[in-house]
């Protein structure tokens, strides 16, 4: 089993990384740079959605063109995820959407789940977690093991803005194949289990603190 690490490297991603590390970003541009960085990262995680080739004709000629070959499953991981859903849905507009509800319990940082909506079988369904904090792992791991349980093909393609070196380590040991597309691997995790340098708590900056 393994777990493949890609980065994206682009200036833009690079740009709005900066934007969202930022600690004067309001909500509102939080979310919007979200959008914008998510564009990128998304776009580089489809690259092995499966296609076909089909014809096509243009206003001159005919020519070969490809379609996606089975609509791909979006698969946001509450409630941060839900931050990059509107830039996959962009891209793949023919997407079905399933929702995971994980959260982390702030002595143990052990996951839990909360909700869990999805198709009871994911056998041959290209299947794209989004989740903006791969921070210890638990959370993703648990996520990716709901879709494998349901037949989801491996590797899985994780879509993440940020990943600690230690929750990738996590993950190489879940026994999962998976792909992970992030626009940075930072430094470490604190003794609060956060990423650092990081952009602080992506749901709260997102859509404000719970209540």
């Amino acid at each position: 089993m393994t777990v493949t690490v890609t980065i994206v490297d682009h200036p833009v991603a690079a740009e709005a990384l900066t934007h969202l590390r930022d600690e004067n970003s309001s909500n509102q541009f939080f979310r919007a740079e979200m959008r914008r960085l998510s564009l990128i990262v998304i776009a580089e995680a489809t690259r092995t959605v499966p296609t076909r080739k089909v014809r096509v004709t243009t206003p001159l000629a005919e020519t070969d063109g490809i379609k996606i070959a089975q609509r791909p499953i979006l698969v946001p991981i509450l409630r941060a995820g839900l931050g990059m859903l509107p830039a996959a849905m962009e891209l793949l507009p023919d997407a079905d959407i399933a929702v995971v509800g994980v959260q982390r319990d702030e002595v143990t940082h052990e996951p839990s789940e909360y909700v869990a909506k999805l198709p009871a079988r994911l056998d041959g369904r290209h299947c794209i977690v989004l989740d903006p904090m791969l921070a210890t792992g638990g959370s993703l791991e648990y996520g990716c093991k709901l879709l494998a349980a349901r037949g989801a093909p491996e590797p899985l393609t994780i879509a993440c803005v940020l990943a600690a070196p230690e929750g990738i380590a996590y993950l190489e040991k879940s026994g999962m194949n998976l792909h992970i597309v992030t626009a940075s691997v930072d430094e470490r995790l604190n003794e609060h289990a956060f990423i650092v340098p990081g952009l602080g708590d992506a749901g709260d900056r997102q859509f404000g603190p719970p209540n």
